[in-house]
């Protein structure tokens, strides 16, 4: 038997599609999971885009005033995808209102904020799931099932990169994103946080660090109109970028390896140029995100000169067989939050966790609090 679940989305620029879009593919790749979410509302200050929205994607009702969500009978479960100055405001407020909450990294400016959200939700006897995507790739899956069991020997150290070119064109509008008030960090809260979530997720739980950013692009125009994603603007007055283009990173992990974590917005000649390089003493696992189904893995006994082979992934490594039959078949960004919808609303249905949670969200925003400090102090942070 089959229940519905009415679902809300607030704050409907790209990601609030993304979110949309997943919770309406959901039944045709996981038909047995026994819930079918229900778009009941969505939530957008921007005049005209809710009603948008709901007239595309067919949610019942459209509202400017995400609290009329909140305050809604008719809705169980809320996507949080707007603004990062207001997750912890939208998160307590759903969790307090009895909402299960899928939210965006990185759930506000701060660990305090993300832990505000998390106790909310865990007092409210709710689930939460954070948007995390990059680890529901199936091969990051199995790069981590190799890890753990040995394969490439006792990790030693990992690069982990994210470099885009979102924020490179000069023309690039002053949104909220490059503000202090309302964005937070830059690309800490933008990429980094992925990066933070990945060293963890695959290495576990970082124990020092240091840190050093950059801007460099230190102004850019204000936008004369409601922006969405990265839009350009020219004409408008000039104002300050305050928060970070750039960061590296130091990591030392509890298991005694090493790592470096490395971020940009602005890299120029690089698109989505995310992935990671897992070295252990006997071999080594790689992995790109514009491959994300190949995985690249050094295994064996010859140690010098030993080769790397191309693995395909396929039915059998974490979610790929919803998507695809066989090995090789491509998946893509939008299929990894197909993938994070129905792990929350799995977590719905059967009263457990799966994906990743609010833990992780306050596990990675330490990390990210503890990169400014380092940054601020020109020492290394001891997280442990």
């Amino acid at each position: 038997m089959v229940s519905t679940l009415g679902v809300a989305v607030v704050g409907f620029g790209w990601m609030g599609r993304v979110h949309t879009q997943a919770y309406a593919r959901v039944p045709h790749h996981y038909p047995r999971l026994g819930l079918r979410p229900e778009l009941v509302a969505v939530a957008e200050e921007v005049p005209g885009r809710a009603e948008e929205a709901a007239a595309q994607f067919g949610f019942a009702s459209a509202t400017r005033d995400w609290r009329e969500v909140a305050a809604d009978p008719r809705v169980g479960a809320v996507s949080i995808t707007a603004p990062n100055f207001l997750h912890r405001e939208i998160g307590v407020a759903m969790a307090e209102a009895g909402k299960h909450i899928w939210i965006e990294k990185p759930v506000g400016l701060s660990a305090e904020d993300a832990r505000a959200v998390a106790d909310a939700v865990a007092k409210a006897g709710r689930q939460g799931t954070v948007g995390f995507n990059y680890r529901n790739a199936p091969a990051v899956e199995t790069a981590r099932d190799l890890i753990a069991s040995g394969e490439i020997g006792t990790v030693t150290h990992v690069r982990i990169r994210l470099f885009s070119d979102y924020a490179a064109h000069p023309d690039g509008a002053l949104t909220w994103r490059y503000e202090r008030e309302r964005g937070g960090s830059g690309v800490l809260g933008d990429l980094a946080s992925h990066g933070a979530d990945l060293a963890r997720f695959l290495l576990g739980d970082i124990a020092s660090l240091t840190a050093d950013t950059a801007i460099f692009l230190p102004e850019r125009a204000r936008p004369t109109g409601a922006t969405a994603g990265h839009t350009r603007a020219t004409g408008g007055a000039l104002g300050p970028v305050e928060n970070e283009d750039y960061v590296n990173c130091l990591l030392r992990f509890a298991s005694g390896a090493r790592g470096v974590l490395e971020a940009c917005r602005v890299s120029v000649g690089e698109q989505n140029n995310y992935g990671f390089e897992v070295h252990g003493t006997r071999g080594a696992v790689f992995w790109d995100f514009r491959r994300m189904g190949e995985l690249g893995v050094s295994r064996g006994t010859a140690y010098q000169d030993q080769p790397v082979s191309t693995v395909y992934v396929g039915p059998g490594d974490g979610e790929f067989g919803a998507f695809q039959p066989g090995a090789a078949n491509a998946m893509g960004y939008d299929d990894l939050k197909v993938v994070e919808a129905y792990r929350f609303l799995r977590s719905i249905t059967e009263h457990t966790p799966y994906g990743a949670t609010l833990t992780d969200a306050v596990h990675s925003a330490t990390v990210l609090d503890a990169m400014t400090r380092s940054v601020e102090n020109g020492t290394w942070v001891n997280l442990a």
